[in-house]
Parts: C-alpha cells; structure tokens; sequence
C-alpha cells in the first residue's frame, strides 16, 4: 500500500506489464487468447459508434440471461479490473472498513487502499488449503464493516468458497448491514461442476430486502477474450444505477466495437467454452504429473482454474526467481505480490506446448537452486 506523498498505483500491473514477459511464461493467469481467425465475426457485423446509453442494450441482454438476472442488476464494465473498482468506490467511503481476505490479488488491496478505507485482513490459510473459515469473518465483522472482499475461485490459489460459507458470509454481512465483493472471474472454469454465482445465494437471503452480494467477472480469464475487455457487475438495481453514474467519471461509454464483438462472443459461448475446457484438461494433466515429480515443492492443488500457488521449502525465493529467469528464461509470480513471500503462482491457462516447455525449465532450475 502506498503512504503519503507516494503515487498510487498497484505494484503488482507494473511488475506484470514490464517484468513477466520471458522466453516461457508461467507467469499469465488467464487462458492463451483466441486469434481472430477463431472468433465468428463479419465486418458488417461492427459499427464504430453507438448512441450514447448507460449499457448497449443486446450486451446487456446477453450479461443478464448468463448470469440469471434480471438487465437492472447488471453493469457492463471494462474487464473486472474496473468492475472491481466501480463496485467499492459505490460502496465505500473515506475511512470505511473493509474486510478483505489474505492472501489477497494485488489490485483488489490496491483499490480499497486508494479509496482511503479502514482494512481488515481475514486470513486463508495454506495449511487449510486456503478455504475461508466463517469464524475468521466473525470475529473481524463490526457495525462499522461496510465491505467484505473476496475471490472465488481464489487468486492466487484457486481454492474454491463453499455455497454453506458463503451463505453464513451473507447473512452475516445482511446483519452488520454491509456487501460482500465477490470476484468470480474464475469460476466458470469449473465447466460441468459449476457452483451457484454468489447473487443468486445472496436472493435467497431473507434478512434484508437488498441483497448483500456483489459479483464481478469477465469473458477475460475462461475463455480467452481479454482484448474484447468484456466485464459485468451483479448488483441490487439500486447500487446498480450509482455504479453506471459512477462510472461517468470514468468512462462514460465503451468502445462500441468492443461491445458488438461480446455479443457475439456471448452468441458463441459455447464454442469458445469447448476450447477452455480441452485446453485446460491437457494442461491440468501436465502440472499435477509435474507437481507429482517436486516433493519438495508444497501445493495446494485446487479443484479447477488456471493458477497454482506453490510453496518453496527452502532458500531465498528472490534468488530463486533471479535464476528461473536470467538462466532458465522462465517466469513466474512472485509470491511477494500476494505478501506470501516463500509462494509463486503459476499459470496453466497457455498453450500446452509452452506449458509443458515453461515446466521443464522451472524444475531445471529447481534442481539447480537445490544444489545450492
């Protein structure tokens, strides 16, 4: 976090938009990106511009029956980045407290930090495979918590929040009167063994009219459309309309193009789903054969995704991270930017080649930083 008279700004995109990119990367979250030639588009499909409007109607349609909601919870954002953004800044206010799980993705800490609020921590533990233990909220929650912020599947573990924890996390965020921020950008990669969006168990929540949920996502992570910048907020109609106001000061309206493309993006879900779930199955097989082969590298392993957040056992993980990429010309995240120093985060969501390449230079230089 930044203390006065630094700038604001989130330490771990600047490491990510200048320090990630290496001959292998393992170092991307999200999966290889389609190539136009793969996505179903026309020319004749595209308009530049669109009249000026607080959502284009067909994404709007789009977002709300993928999501099961209706069109006035839904928000169309730029990417979830924003979506998260847009989300607290409608909720908190200077000097408000937020609870917020650790270890935590970056920009998530980042935002709330500039927002000015009180932060509280609520601990996922590596020894209990990252879960979130309901305990850990309650003893944290007070009438003055506005916000509590989450992710699920969890960046950087993956480890997945249980529909019974979620659902004591919403009542008990209904009786403090505060929202819970979940970030869901990585859920659908669960495919066939999906679990529930957190708003729809926020609905069935009957101790306040309002429901305590708000969800963020993307097409960004699962299916490979980062560049169409697709992302959507689940929110009450209420906070809904503050955040389309709120993004005025932002945004105001989207690239019309980008929008029209997510349409069809969304018309054409399923192929692109196909290609996410066969990807992920090849690269899933890869990483468990090679965690298999490290037993001195301790791993949660998570039911589903694309990340892994390995622990080194011993040594100066700096060190360690100087060698993979100056000698190995491989790159992971550190596990500083998720104040788990020891840990790293792998992506598995690239191309099954360069995975499997990426994998055999870490375990090279595991060897050699052993050795030493």
């Amino acid at each position: 976090m930044s203390g006065a008279g630094e700038s604001k700004h989130s330490v771990y995109m600047e490491w990510a938009k200048t320090r990630s990119q290496a001959r292998f990367s393992l170092a991307t979250s999200g999966l290889s990106s389609v190539p136009l030639s793969e996505f179903p588009v026309r020319l004749e499909d595209l308009e530049i511009t669109a009249a000026g409007a607080y959502g284009y109607r067909p994404l709007q349609q789009r977002l709300a029956r993928h999501s099961g909601v209706p069109e006035d919870c839904v928000v169309a954002a730029t990417g979830t980045s924003m979506a998260n953004h847009l989300a607290m800044a409608a909720v908190l206010e200077p000097g408000d407290e937020v609870l917020i799980e650790q270890p935590v993705y970056g920009p998530l800490l980042d935002v709330a930090d500039y927002l000015k609020a009180r932060i509280k921590r609520i601990p996922r533990r590596f020894e209990a495979g990252f879960a979130l233990e309901p305990a850990a909220i309650a003893n944290a929650i007070t009438r003055e918590t506005r916000l509590i912020v989450l992710s699920n599947l969890h960046n950087p573990s993956g480890a997945l929040i249980a529909e019974s924890t979620l659902r004591e996390i919403g009542e008990m965020a209904s009786r403090a009167g505060a929202h819970v921020l979940v970030d869901e950008v990585y859920l659908e990669m669960l495919f066939e063994k999906a679990a529930p969006f957190s708003f729809m168990i926020g609905k069935t929540i009957s101790l306040t009219s309002d429901n305590p949920f708000i969800v963020t996502s993307s097409l960004t992570k699962v299916y490979g459309l980062s560049g169409l910048r697709c992302g959507w907020v689940l929110a009450s109609p209420a906070l809904a309309k503050r955040m389309w106001l709120l993004n005025d000061l932002f945004g105001a309206v989207a690239a019309h193009a980008a929008e029209r493309m997510s349409v069809i993006a969304f018309d054409h879900l399923e192929q692109f789903r196909e290609r996410a779930r066969k990807l992920l199955a090849m690269n899933r097989a890869l990483i468990d054969s090679f965690l298999d082969s490290r037993p001195k590298l301790e791993c949660f392993r998570p039911p589903a995704g694309t990340v892994f957040f390995p622990r080194l056992t011993q040594g100066d993980p700096e060190a360690f991270f100087h060698l993979l990429r100056e000698k190995y010309e491989t790159t992971v995240v550190p596990g500083r930017f998720f104040e788990l120093p020891q840990h790293f985060r792998i992506g598995i969501g690239g191309d099954t080649a360069g995975l499997r390449a990426g994998l055999e230079r870490l375990g090279a230089a595991l060897d050699d930083f052993e050795k030493q």
